[in-house]
């Protein structure tokens, strides 16, 4: 098994602040369970990456929708440890959501956190966002099956953006299902990822495809294959075959949503989710969807919490096997 890691201490301190400043004293809220004054969305990572463009997507649907204020507030810091640790502080207020991904569930699984997904009230999974394997034009690597038979063989390195991240996921689950080594060069953020690629640092990684689009179409970078359930539709995509015709049995997604604290009255709930379902009716969250090459796959309460349960299971197949 693997040892969790500890928890930094500005997770730690953040949390405290947290909890002193706020206490479990409730938002206001009307009869119908809708919030008064300014809400926040609270995305855990820092501004530009794939969670600040999800919570600023789903803080500018809800609002058009309800008419609150809704402001994004980046609280970054422990691979999003400390923004679950400040909604965890927000216990029974209605004035309070965050962007959540596939972090609030791999953090409990290695880190020292205090929460995990049944600390908070899941209201909408947007979408999943599955990766792509890429590499240099000039590989040798064609398909992903050149990769693991180059794995069985020689050195083969790939890039990672952190511990828990998507790609740190998708490189074990190739590993546990093929039975091979992949050597590790951890960096920062997916960003990194794509220039060490580019510069030739690194022999493959595992990208969204939001991420490398444009690379891919000017020929920079070459798609092996998708760890997607089936092929995408996009035109741009459609061509990259699946892990699973290359015989990878690998599929695996970053879910987007949002969630609100735990402990929100039912009538809080319902009416977040309620707005949630109008969002998903609209062409904002067509083009959030489209123009990220995300899946729609829009569930809400009680179906998402049932996806947050499996999504766990096979998240302790990677980090405690």
């Amino acid at each position: 098994m693997k040892s969790r890691a500890p928890l930094a201490a500005a997770v730690v301190a953040t949390a405290l602040f947290a909890l002193t400043a706020c206490g479990s004293a409730g938002a206001g809220s009307g009869a119908d369970g809708a919030p008064s004054g300014n809400i926040s969305m609270i995305v855990p990572f820092s501004a530009g990456g794939g969670s600040d463009l999800s919570g600023r997507a789903i803080a500018s649907g809800l609002e058009a929708g309800t008419g609150l204020n809704i402001s994004v507030e980046n609280r970054e810091g422990g691979s999003g440890a400390v923004g679950y640790s400040y909604l965890l502080a927000q216990q029974g207020k209605s004035d309070t959501l965050l962007a959540s991904e596939t972090a609030m569930l791999a953090l409990p699984l290695t880190q020292d956190v205090e929460f995990s997904y049944e600390d908070f009230t899941p209201i909408m999974k947007l979408g999943d966002d599955f990766t792509l394997m890429v590499v240099a034009p000039d590989s040798p690597y064609d398909t992903c099956t050149d990769v693991i038979d180059a794995a069985d063989d020689d050195r083969v390195v790939a890039a990672v953006s952190g511990a828990t991240s998507l790609d740190e996921i998708i490189f074990t689950l190739v590993e546990q299902d093929q039975g091979i080594e992949l050597d590790r060069v951890p960096f920062e953020s997916g960003s990194e990822v794509l220039t060490a690629l580019l510069g030739g640092q690194v022999d493959v990684a595992s990208l969204n495809p939001s991420e490398v689009v444009a690379q891919l179409e000017a020929g920079d970078l070459k798609a092996l294959c998708a760890f997607a359930d089936e092929r995408y539709t996009y035109d741009e995509l459609a061509d990259i075959p699946t892990a699973a015709e290359q015989g990878i049995d690998v599929s695996f997604a970053q879910f987007r949503g949002f969630i609100a604290p735990g402990g929100i009255s039912a009538e809080t709930e319902a009416y977040w989710t309620d707005a949630a379902e109008a969002f998903a009716e609209t062409d904002d969250y067509t083009q959030y969807i489209e123009s990220n090459y995300m899946q729609a796959n829009a569930v809400y309460g009680d179906e998402f919490t049932e996806y947050l349960a499996g999504n766990t299971a096979d998240l302790e197949k990677v980090f405690t096997e």
